[in-house]
């Protein structure tokens, strides 16, 4: 298995600067194109996500990143100090497409996570916060 670490600061333009970096690991590690579009994806909706929720959008807090790729799968850990999230429930994607007043307006990256990835959790114990995903690379 191949690890790699990355960190960054909580400032929105730090998410595109970690997933170039992430998407070069993986294209080292010939991952194929549409597994690494949809982890750039699921980063870049967790990470917005430990910034305006868990950092309330206070810059300068620490996010570890530990991607890990196998020969079978790729999985990604987001690990954070900030507000532990009170809700991991995936929510339904059900809305009136006519109507855009039913849309949701909060959980979607959530469910954008949950429909990309194999598998997604999140623990949250003694002040540090994970938030795990994987992809399996030939499904």
């Amino acid at each position: 298995m191949s690890i790699n670490k990355f960190s960054i600061t909580s400032e929105y333009h730090n998410i595109n600067l970690v997933n170039k970096k992430i998407k070069a690991f993986c294209l080292e590690e010939c991952i194929p194109i549409n597994v690494i579009d949809a982890v750039e994806i699921c980063l870049t909706e967790a990470l917005n996500n430990v910034i305006k929720h868990s950092y309330e959008g206070k810059s300068g807090n620490k996010i570890d990143l530990i991607v890990g790729i196998s020969s079978t799968k790729i999985d990604i850990d987001i690990m954070e100090t900030g507000l532990p999230r009170t809700n991991f429930d995936k929510p339904k994607l059900e809305f009136d497409p006519d109507d855009i007043n039913s849309a949701p307006e909060g959980g979607m990256g959530l469910y954008i996570i949950d429909s990309l990835m194999n598998s997604i959790s999140y623990t949250s114990k003694n002040g540090l916060n994970i938030t795990s995903f994987s992809k399996n690379l030939h499904d």
